[in-house]
């Protein structure tokens, strides 16, 4: 089949499994990430269990630089090229308009941002929205942003 458009693809994709419709709708709920980005993180993560560790998927993704240790020498290298480029590069970009949505992620990137370079602020706002998908993969709800969070629990 020859899609057109991520419209087509994700409209035959929902239709053909109600559950990969429900599990989309469930990673929209996180803000930043829209229609592309939820399929393309349901589609290349795949089954979610798989990672025991939220480091483990930011691994897997790409969002982490490699390292060469020897001894008690521990070098910081750029980013692996062991990784899923295409859920790496969707990140990347979502994490860039994440950061108009979420106050959180704005926080984050802000605070990024004040230590480094805007690359690697970017890259600290991915490996949170990893951790955000993840958390809403693992407990089948939607995202609750922390404010919303607190003020119900301390009602």
């Amino acid at each position: 089949m020859i899609f057109t458009s991520a419209r087509d693809r994700w409209e035959w994709s929902t239709a053909k499994d109600p559950l990969l419709a429900e599990r989309l709708r469930r990673l929209r709920t996180v803000p930043g990430v829209g229609p592309i980005t939820a399929l393309t993180w349901a589609l290349e993560i795949g089954d979610f269990t798989r990672f025991p560790s939220v480091k483990e998927a930011i691994s897997y993704c790409g969002l982490c630089g490699a390292e060469s240790s020897s001894a008690e020498k521990v070098l910081r290298m750029p980013l692996s090229k062991q990784r899923n480029k295409y859920i790496q590069r969707t990140l990347i970009e979502a994490a860039k308009l994440a950061i108009r949505y979420n106050h959180e992620l704005a926080e984050v990137y802000e605070k990024e941002r004040e230590r480094g370079n805007a690359n690697r602020a970017t890259l600290a706002v991915a490996r949170k929205m990893v951790a955000y998908l993840l958390a809403v993969d693992r407990r089948k709800q939607d995202f609750v942003p922390a404010e919303v969070f607190k003020a119900t629990a301390a009602a």
